[in-house]
């Protein structure tokens, strides 16, 4: 009766802080809405992929550029992100 309980409780405790993989979403991704929903599983499996800070910030930049004139060409104003996906992936501890 015990056992499966402390099983479980050992399980718990051996959970990374992480529990789920970072998520792209309208509220983190800058030009979420000039994205094509295949440009957004991309976009969020790229994210994924960098281990590197700096790796992340320079596709990210070039994904800014992007953006902004996707949104300039189709007249859709971009309001700029608070945080970063880079900026959060390395908050988790993702990104060296």
């Amino acid at each position: 009766m015990w056992r499966p309980f402390c099983l479980l409780v050992l399980l718990a405790v051996q959970l990374p802080v992480h529990a789920g993989p970072w998520r792209a979403g309208e509220q983190n991704i800058y030009g979420w809405q000039v994205m094509t929903p295949d440009e957004r599983i991309e976009h969020q499996r790229r994210l994924r992929s960098f281990t590197s800070y700096d790796d992340c910030r320079a596709y990210q930049q070039a994904h800014h550029a992007e953006m902004a004139e996707r949104a300039r060409a189709a007249g859709v104003v971009l309001s700029p992100r608070r945080q970063s996906a880079c900026e959060q992936l390395r908050a988790q501890g993702r990104l060296q």
